[in-house]
């Protein structure tokens, strides 16, 4: 039987994506045991395919709704965040030690979905006539992870309730404009990502209210530390407050939301 931190560095070091994808898919299907505190050699890099190629953001090809053309090119940038989101949830589970057995459970959960929404999406980023790894894009996601792989803590407070919860902040305008250029098939599959990334964002609340707790902090104070620190220009809306509300955050952060 496997242990789930060893496998779960293995699948993120994987390169070929239908491998990873299947790899996944077995985690989660169980049959493996879990040593939270084994020493798991941490990946600087995760396994990728050699297409798309990783450019600045300003060189990404840009995004639209009128043309097939162009909505495919978002379709593709929705699958390239589907798939690190993969990655980031598989690194959640190698590199951080000692937590307890609910918080790698929950994290293989988020991989697992993360894998479904990058099929979904990918399907119909085939339908309208493009296959992921066509068009450049960005390393964002992963930079954040590099940022904050020094702490559980950072972790939990910087991807799912900072970059994972602006997905819930965009998603409803993005599906507005796919209604109006009658791609209602792509409306349904954010349908099914929204529904389960405001479950992630709560997952990343869950824990970072834990470690907080652990180690006898604040949890607000410490969140806006991060922000100031990693964010200083802030964070913009407009922000979904219903979808964050599902997500765990507090009344007074909703309360600063509205207000900025």
């Amino acid at each position: 039987m496997n242990e789930l931190r060893a496998s779960a560095r293995d699948c993120l070091l994987m390169d070929d994506v239908e491998r990873k994808l299947a790899a996944v898919r077995e985690l989660a299907a169980g049959g493996w045991h879990l040593d939270a505190c084994a020493a798991v050699a941490p990946v600087a890099s995760p396994g990728r395919p050699s297409r798309p190629l990783l450019v600045r953001g300003s060189r990404v090809p840009r995004r639209g709704f009128a043309k097939r053309r162009s909505r495919a090119v978002l379709m593709h940038a929705i699958a390239h965040i589907e798939f690190n989101a993969i990655n980031l949830a598989l690194d959640a589970i190698c590199r951080f030690a000692g937590m307890p057995a609910d918080y790698y459970t929950d994290w293989l959960k988020v991989a697992e979905e993360e894998a479904y929404h990058f099929e979904l999406v990918r399907a119909h980023l085939r339908h309208l006539g493009m296959e992921y790894g066509d068009c450049d894009a960005h390393g964002g996601l992963w930079d954040m992870c590099e940022k904050t792989s020094h702490d559980v803590l950072e972790r939990m407070a910087l991807v799912p309730r900072v970059l994972e919860a602006r997905g819930l902040d965009v998603t409803p305008g993005i599906q507005k404009k796919l209604v109006d250029a009658g791609d209602e098939h792509a409306v349904s599959i954010l349908d099914i990502i929204l529904r389960d990334e405001v479950g992630h964002v709560a997952i990343g609340t869950r824990w970072f209210m834990y470690l907080c707790g652990q180690r006898g902090l604040e949890a607000a104070p410490v969140f806006e530390r991060l922000l100031k620190q990693h964010f200083p220009k802030g964070l913009f809306g407009p922000f979904n407050l219903g979808a964050r509300r599902q997500a765990g955050f507090t009344q007074a952060e909703l309360r600063r939301m509205a207000q900025s």
